[in-house]
């Protein structure tokens, strides 16, 4: 490409490039730059004052440039950014030209940056803010202002901040009008956002005003009202009065980029006389500090830098880019400097890449290149200093770090300063560095066009275009209460009247039209009539439509109206009462567990009362009717034996209180069962209907099928297919055995219809999914948004109710009967650990105390010749009442003395 450009170059003037090789002194006296700009454009007669400012300071300067003086050459391209201009431009290369300043716009940065690639001659643009001009396909290419990807990613955090999702991009058809929309797009795709609409303008100053109504007009049909306006200055506020003389500005949010900040700081009298057609716009600046010293002095003498230009122009004004212009030719001279410390020299050679171009007629021979170019552009993208935009250095991906804008609302005859955005921070109200970033976003209150306050919707339904909403609706073959045709296009239904009140409570009018979706002989596929929003062919889905993870990645739903989880339904049957009935509170295992916990406790007590207790002591026979009759005394709180011992107590006092506990659950359950009728199902729930192998219905073209194979992994070929309460009826009569099946499986709203009139059958178990109903839409369509506000004010008023009990109100047979589950052992397993644990510690106390106690007993009536013999003599001390074995030591000890008497009184020597 660069070659191609050369060529052209070439054709057009030939032999321009007359020099032969060059080879300057290190620090020569002067050096050669060239800059581009259209003089007369709003950016370019400022940037022109600035630029010769920057030089003349440089050169009164010497400490910058040890006394090289810059010699500055600037090219006027007038408004043209096509051929013509880029020809002009290339002028600049006619004599030793070191380094350019421009091109001013993007579209000519694109081309002559394919040559100074060629070249090697570095391009300092403060203007041309296209985000494609990369440094790697352009590595001449320097941008010394701010990218408009910076830009872009304002503008969306703007648009996300607010909470719109559709905005509608005005733009110029060109590389600098293209290039940053499409950056937009991309920042909007990460907010969830979107362009819905991109409407273009010729690039081209002598654009009419009829072309731009004709683009206005278009807009105007569309349902977005945030407009983002990304256009030339030249004609921005020519679309923008056409905008107001359309009556597009009550109702809209207008955005733009830079150029009208540009416009109102530079021509604030042509900015006047659009006073009008720019209230309550939002916009951005480049944001420089005010604080710099640099700042202050520049700004001072810009009257009289412009006093020699106002003569002939007219006064204008300071804008950003003239500032990013002033610090461009800075960076260039500190540049220019450390390359001539590092022995740079200003040497031009022959461009060897092009001999297979040369020939007699092109005379290419006579174009050269910087040879020390990318020496160069090194020490350019290593320059940082502050300058009169703040601090100036580049990072690793060319463009200057830290980027920021100031957030500006046109109010009256002034602008207001609404907040900043940061690549750091995002929006804010703190100054860039200087305040603490912000948790979340942060931005002033803003006066919308109109001189309203509150933030504009951002949307309206496009009912002038002449359409209809065109609103799927399932043709179902039952459940009529929820949704039925009544004629063509015409409804009826809990559904269609819930739809229809929120609609009315829309504050803005949405025209539509019922589609009916299905053949009237089976129920339509739920997914299928979702699946034909995402294509375009409905609009809108209305109807008994259950909202799933799955369908919310197709579509937006609004609030749920009605509650509807999976239920089970199944045959019941009455229980009678009978001789047994008193056993059915609890369950044949907390039966047995409850008996041998009563048996145990009645052992534990005896092991630690017998020793001191008579009432624990005697014949064998005796002893186990006693612990017989005291566990099971206890149940009645009327045992007659006295408990003496302190471990016997407390093992029995928790005993009782697990007595307690089973008494009142038992009461209770019992008192419940004899009073209400009782209803019973071999099917219990989802869990045992999951596990078995019997057959189970479910609603044909529900999402159920789905849910039942992938979530419980039952297999397909259980499942049967149904579509009206009639063939639940008979497959649930028929049962499995008959090919009927054992259980239906359905959302809660259906089968209260259904058993309001079938008192056989029954729910069982619980509702074992969360679900709702809800109308669908687009993804990111802000009518589900308003639809849901809708259904939440009838919820709140009662309408939501009034028209459920209109279609949906429930007749005594739901709740004719109740299903008690009887008491099982989970619900007691605590109590009854808690009294093992006592029994537990208990023995093991008493043990240790036997031992003990044993073991400080005189061992002469203790038969210890064997181990058997002594566990003998363990178990008979154990079996002697307390009181022997307390006495046992003093009777020992008294016959002891008695035989000791005896001896000295016969003073005999008997022992």
């Amino acid at each position: 490409m660069s070659k191609v450009w050369l060529l052209v170059f070439v054709l057009f003037y030939n032999g321009f490039l007359s020099h032969e090789v060059t080879d300057v002194s290190t620090r020569p006296s002067s050096v050669k730059i060239g800059a581009v700009l259209s003089f007369d454009s709003t950016i370019g007669k400022v940037a022109k004052v600035a630029i010769q400012a920057a030089v003349d300071d440089i050169n009164s300067n010497p400490s910058i440039l040890n006394g090289t003086k810059l010699n500055i050459s600037l090219k006027d391209t007038k408004f043209s950014s096509g051929f013509l201009g880029i020809i002009d431009s290339l002028l600049l290369l006619e004599k030793d030209t070191v380094a350019i300043i421009g091109p001013q716009y993007s579209v000519m940065a694109h081309v002559i940056s394919h040559i100074a690639n060629e070249l090697q001659i570095p391009l300092l643009s403060f203007a041309a803010t296209d985000p494609t001009l990369s440094p790697l396909q352009f590595p001449y290419f320097v941008r010394t202002t701010q990218s408009d990807l910076f830009q872009m990613a304002a503008i969306a955090d703007i648009i996300s901040y607010y909470e719109w999702r559709n905005v509608i991009a005005v733009f110029i058809d060109d590389d600098h009008g293209r290039n940053g929309i499409a950056a937009l797009g991309d920042r909007l795709v990460d907010k969830r956002c979107k362009i819905s609409h991109k409407a273009t303008l010729k690039p081209n100053i002598t654009i009419t005003r009829e072309e731009i109504k004709s683009v206005l007009l278009k807009v105007a049909l569309m349902e977005s009202r945030v407009i983002v306006l990304h256009i030339d200055p030249a004609f921005g506020l020519e679309v923008l009065r056409v905008a107001n003389e359309l009556s597009m500005v009550n109702g809209y949010v207008w955005i733009t980029t830079d150029w009208l900040p540009t416009i109102l700081d530079t021509d604030p009298s042509r900015a006047t006389s659009h006073l009008n057609d720019i209230q309550g716009v939002i916009t951005l600046r480049m944001y420089t500090p005010d604080n710099s010293e640099t700042k202050r002095d520049f700004v001072s003498r810009w009257s009289n830098l412009t006093s020699e230009k106002a003569a002939h122009q007219g006064p204008f004004g300071l804008n950003t880019y003239g500032l990013y212009a002033y610090d461009t030719v800075w960076v260039l001279a500190y540049a220019l400097n450390e390359f001539f410390n590092s022995g740079g020299k200003l040497s031009f050679s022959n461009d060897s890449s092009l001999n297979i171009l040369r020939g007699d007629n092109l005379h290419l021979d006579k174009v050269w290149v910087f040879s020390n170019g990318n020496l160069l552009l090194k020490k350019i993208l290593e320059v940082n200093i502050t300058g009169v935009t703040g601090k100036l250095r580049f990072g690793s991906d060319g463009n200057l770090v830290d980027p920021a804008y100031e957030v500006i609302n046109v109010i009256g005859t002034d602008v207001r300063r609404i907040g900043y955005w940061s690549n750091s921070s995002g929006l804010s109200v703190s100054e860039p560095g200087k305040g603490k970033t912000p948790m979340t976003p942060q931005l002033y209150g803003v006066i919308w066009p109109g001189r309203k306050t509150q933030t504009p919707r951002g949307w309206v339904f496009a009912s002038n275009n002449g359409r209809n909403l065109r609103i799927g609706v399932p043709l179902r073959i039952s459940y009529h209460e929820f949704v039925s045709r009544v004629d063509a296009d015409l409804f009826s239904g809990y559904c269609i009247d819930v739809f229809t009140a929120a609609h009315d409570l829309l504050p803005y009018a949405v025209p539509y039209k019922f589609i009916p979706f299905g053949d009237g002989r089976t129920n339509p596929m739920n997914s299928d009539l979702l699946s034909m929003i995402p294509t375009g062919k409905f609009d809108a889905v209305v109807g008994d439509i259950t909202i799933t993870t799955n369908r919310s990645k197709m579509v937006d739903f609004t609030q749920p109206y009605i509650e509807s989880g999976l239920v089970v339904v199944a045959p019941i049957r009455k229980l009678n009462s009978s001789a047994w009935a008193f056993l059915r509170p609890f369950t044949p295992t907390m039966w047995f567990v409850t008996g041998m916990f009563f048996l145990v406790l009645g052992a534990v007590v005896w092991i630690l009362e017998r020793r001191m207790n008579d009432d624990f002591r005697g014949p064998a026979r005796r002893q186990l009717m006693t612990i017989i009759w005291f566990s099971i005394s206890t149940l009645f709180f009327a045992h007659r034996e006295r408990t003496m011992s302190t471990l016997g107590r407390l093992v029995l006092i928790i005993w009782l209180f697990v007595v307690l506990i089973l008494n009142s659950s038992y009461i209770a359950s019992l008192t419940s069962m004899l009073t209400v009728e009782q209803l019973s199902s071999s099917v219990k729930g989802i869990e045992s209907l999951a596990t078995s192998n019997d057959r189970i219905g479910y609603l044909s073209g529900s999402f159920a099928e789905n849910y039942l194979t992938e979530e419980l992994n039952i297999h397909k070929s259980r499942l049967v297919p149904l579509n009206s309460p009639s063939e639940y009826e008979k497959a649930l009569k028929d049962g499995p055995i008959n090919g009927g099946v054992a259980a239906i499986i359905d959302e809660r709203a259906y089968m209260e219809l259904f058993l309001s009139t079938r008192c056989e059958f029954g729910i069982v178990g619980q509702e074992f999914t969360k679900m709702g109903w809800g109308f669908a839409f687009p993804r990111d369509s802000p009518l589900a948004i308003d639809m849901s506000t809708a259904i939440l004010k009838l919820s709140e008023n009662g309408d939501l109710q009034r028209i459920h009990d209109k279609w949906l109100k429930r007749s005594a047979c739901i709740a004719g009967g109740a299903k008690q589950d009887r008491l099982e052992l989970k619900s007691f397993w605590g109590l009854f650990l808690l009294s093992g644990i006592a029994c537990v510690i208990a023995l093991l106390c008493y043990f240790i105390r036997m031992v003990y106690r044993f073991s400080r007993c005189p061992t002469g009536n203790l038969d210890c010749s064997s181990r058997s013999a002594r566990l003998r003599s363990f178990f008979s001390f154990v079996n002697e009442k307390e009181e022997e074995d307390k006495d046992r030591p003093k009777k020992r000890k008294k016959e002891r003395g008695s035989s000791r008497r005896v001896v000295h009184e016969d003073g005999s020597n008997i022992i």
